[in-house]
C-alpha cells in the first residue's frame, strides 16, 4: 500500500475531518457567536495551532459586516499576493467578488522609491481606489495595515472590513492597537502573530458563510 493510499483523503473529508479535530481541539473560547467561532476553526486550521484560537479578536458584528458586504459584492484587497493566492478562486466566483492586490507592480515600486517608504505602504496607497466599501485582508506587513489606517484617519476610504493580521516584531502589535481604535469593523489576531495563511483562512471563511443562507 502506497503511503498515498494509506493517508491521503479527497478534500472534501480532509475538510470535513479538519473541522472536527479543531473543534475538538480548541481551548474554551467564551462569548463567541457560530459566525465568530467558524472564522476562529478556519484561522486554527491554516496554522495548525489551537492555541492562537486565544488571540483572534473582532470587533462587534465584524463576521456578519463583513458576511454582508460580500453578499453585496465588496472586492477584496490585499496587502500581498501569498494572500491573494490563498483566498479560493473557486468561492470567489461563486460570490462574484474579485480581488486586488499592487505589491508587484511597477507602479507601486516607482511610488515606493519616490514615497521613500516601503512597497507595503506604497501598495496601500496605490490601492485608495479599491479600499472604500472592501474587505481589506492584511497578512504580511504592519506598515501596510498603517497606510490603511491612516486612509481611513484622513477621510480618503472606509473599507467595510479589516483582516488586520501582519505578522512580525517590528511596529505589529503597534499596529493592531491602532486598528482596535478605529471605527471600522475588524478581526485581528493580536500582538506579533498572524500571517498570510490566517488572513487568506478568514476570508475563505466569510466567503463560505456568504453562500449559506443562515445568517451567521
Amino acid at each position: 500500500m502506497s503511503l498515498v493510499q494509506k493517508y491521503a483523503l479527497l478534500p472534501d473529508e480532509i475538510d470535513r475531518r479538519s473541522l472536527e479535530v479543531v473543534e475538538a481541539s480548541l481551548p474554551p473560547l467564551n462569548g463567541l457567536n457560530a459566525g465568530e467561532r467558524y472564522v476562529v476553526c478556519r484561522i486554527v486550521r491554516a496554522e495548525g495551532d489551537p492555541e492562537i484560537a486565544k488571540s483572534v479578536g473582532f470587533s462587534p458584528g465584524a463576521v456578519e459586516i463583513g458576511v454582508q458586504a460580500i453578499r453585496s459584492g465588496a472586492d477584496v484587497v490585499t496587502d500581498v499576493r501569498m494572500v491573494d493566492v490563498g483566498i479560493s478562486k473557486v468561492l470567489l466566483s461563486r460570490c462574484g467578488v474579485a480581488t486586488h492586490c499592487r505589491i508587484d507592480a511597477a507602479q507601486t515600486a516607482a511610488r515606493a522609491k519616490s514615497d521613500g517608504t516601503t512597497r507595503s505602504v506604497a501598495a496601500m496607497r496605490e490601492l485608495e481606489s479599491y479600499v472604500n466599501g472592501a474587505i481589506v485582508a492584511v497578512g504580511n506587513a504592519p506598515t501596510a495595515l498603517l497606510a490603511l489606517l491612516d486612509l481611513v484617519r484622513e477621510g480618503a476610504a472606509k473599507p467595510a472590513l479589516i483582516v488586520g493580521m501582519p505578522v512580525g516584531f517590528i511596529a505589529c502589535a503597534e499596529s493592531k492597537e491602532e486598528l482596535a481604535k478605529t471605527d471600522v469593523p475588524y478581526i485581528s489576531i493580536w500582538n506579533r502573530r498572524g500571517g498570510s495563511s490566517a488572513a487568506a483562512a478568514t476570508v475563505n471563511a466569510l466567503l463560505g458563510l456568504a453562500l449559506q443562507e443562515a445568517t451567521p
